[in-house]
């Protein structure tokens, strides 16, 4: 419930920090009385998009830690922590980046990387991932996490959903208005956009949601098996990751939150709009690269 009740407070006020933005900017008047002006949509469709993935990016870390409740292991507390710790040391190293944070969650197997920047990021395990699998194991899945942000994921990933944002906002509102052009035609005390307008544009943000959503999802699969080939190169060979997830494959998995369910280790419901592929392609793709 405290994870909803965040997720859906934080889109709240991103929606309402970006609706100021455009009346700031004006760009949010893009319906005049002699029709759109294409270039204030454009302007009001690139803020709406881009506005909301980039917050959600910036604020991707401590979001994380609250809706997951990870705690960062500042100092370890024992010989399991202080191992968590040095094998994120070492692989962050060989990987070029910055130490992450490092914590740990209450769960079901999962692991999690999160962050705006390469050298500033989060990796984070469940205690289900620590007691089901082996140190090889577990040292995989922190290698997939750390090839995560040494790939630059987490900003990749955000201006793909920036991009598919903009062009369902934009689209929307200029096939709405096209419609309600039509089902108003002749109408000479036309003022503003009518009730067709409103519904069009409605039933579209929800469609091409869902279309943008399935793209955004293809991208996160795809780079799914780039982080897994990332990991096998930082352990050295393959088989490590190849042992964790077919161990993976046999372990309940937790839910992550969904500001970073798409850096997980596990994977989703629904082929479309899940952002990991099926534990075996991934296996077979190691196998065969």
């Amino acid at each position: 419930m405290k994870r909803i009740l965040l997720f859906v407070l934080t889109n709240v006020m991103v929606v309402v920090v970006l609706g100021i933005v455009a009346s700031l900017l004006g760009v949010n008047r893009f319906l005049t009385p002699n029709g759109l002006d294409l270039g204030a949509l454009m302007g009001y469709a690139l803020i709406m998009g881009f506005g909301g993935a980039i917050i959600s990016l910036l604020i991707s870390k401590p979001m994380a830690k609250w809706t997951s409740g990870v705690r960062i292991i500042n100092q370890p507390g024992n010989a399991d922590e202080q191992w968590i710790v040095n094998t994120v040391q070492k692989l962050a190293a060989k990987a070029g980046i910055g130490m992450p944070e490092v914590g740990i969650f209450e769960g079901e197997a999962n692991a999690f990387a999160t962050g705006a920047f390469k050298n500033s990021a989060l990796v984070a395990v469940s205690t289900g991932l620590l007691q089901g699998m082996t140190h090889e194991e577990i040292e995989a899945v922190i290698a997939h996490e750390v090839a995560h942000i040494a790939n630059g994921d987490m900003v990749t990933m955000t201006l793909i959903q920036g991009v598919m944002n903009t062009f369902v906002v934009f689209l929307s509102r200029v096939i709405g208005y096209a419609v309600d052009s039509f089902l108003r035609k002749g109408d000479s005390e036309r003022s503003g956009p009518g009730m067709g307008y409103y519904i069009t544009t409605i039933a579209l943000d929800i469609v091409l949601g869902f279309a943008a959503a399935i793209v955004v999802a293809w991208f996160s699969r795809h780079r799914e098996y780039r982080a897994d080939s990332g990991a096998a190169d930082l352990m050295g060979r393959k088989q490590p990751m190849m042992n964790a997830l077919a161990r993976l494959g046999g372990l309940p998995t937790g839910e992550l939150p969904k500001s970073v369910a798409a850096f997980g280790i596990s994977g989703g419901i629904g082929q479309l709009f899940s952002t990991h592929p099926p534990i075996e392609a991934r296996i077979a793709a190691l196998q065969n690269s």
